[in-house]
């Protein structure tokens, strides 16, 4: 047989071979199942236990501050009734004064609303800093431990069979311990 002949055999016996091949390896891949889980961030950070700390702990941090600027929204609001009652029987020069008064004490209980509302979101982002840390490296252990592919933390859909937020937020409440 001519080495002609012979190569004109074995090309065609070589692409069944490769078609094979290729079809077995195919075959493995979807035989493979692909493993992808989803968390609900927004889950995690309202029923896990750290994040339940995190908000008590903010709410105690918070709580004083928060009734002293009540009150003293409640006494300005009382003072600025209380002049707009007696305004028609005062002199001009004490109405201007009182007035100038209420100005004031409204500008100053507007600047520390303003710092209790900048301190607040301040500690509130790095206590969220503190729990997502904390939920991204349990992710990350159930994602190497039960061997996902793909972990997604926002879906426009997410079925019950993929949904591993439970299992998040049941190593989070036992890490905390």
């Amino acid at each position: 047989m001519s080495l002609q002949i012979m190569k004109s055999f074995l090309k065609p016996l070589a692409h069944g071979l490769a078609l094979c091949a290729l079809t077995a390896a195919a075959m493995a891949v979807q035989a493979q199942e692909l493993r992808i889980g989803y968390v609900n961030l927004d889950r995690v950070l309202r029923d896990a236990g750290p994040a339940k700390a995190a908000q008590s702990k903010l709410e105690n941090e918070f709580s004083r501050r928060e009734k002293d600027l009540s009150d003293v929204a409640t006494r300005l609001k009382a003072a600025s009734d209380k002049f707009e009652k007696d305004a028609p029987t005062l002199s001009e020069s004490e109405r201007s004064r009182r007035q100038r008064d209420l100005v004031e004490q409204d500008r100053e209980f507007q600047r520390k609303r303003r710092e209790f509302q900048e301190d607040l979101n301040q500690r509130k982002n790095e206590e969220l800093a503190g729990v997502l840390d904390r939920a991204n490296r349990v992710v990350k252990q159930i994602f190497d431990n039960e061997k996902y592919d793909l972990i997604v933390q926002e879906a426009v859909f997410a079925g019950p069979r993929v949904d591993i937020t439970d299992k998040v937020i049941k190593a989070l409440n036992g890490s905390g311990k």
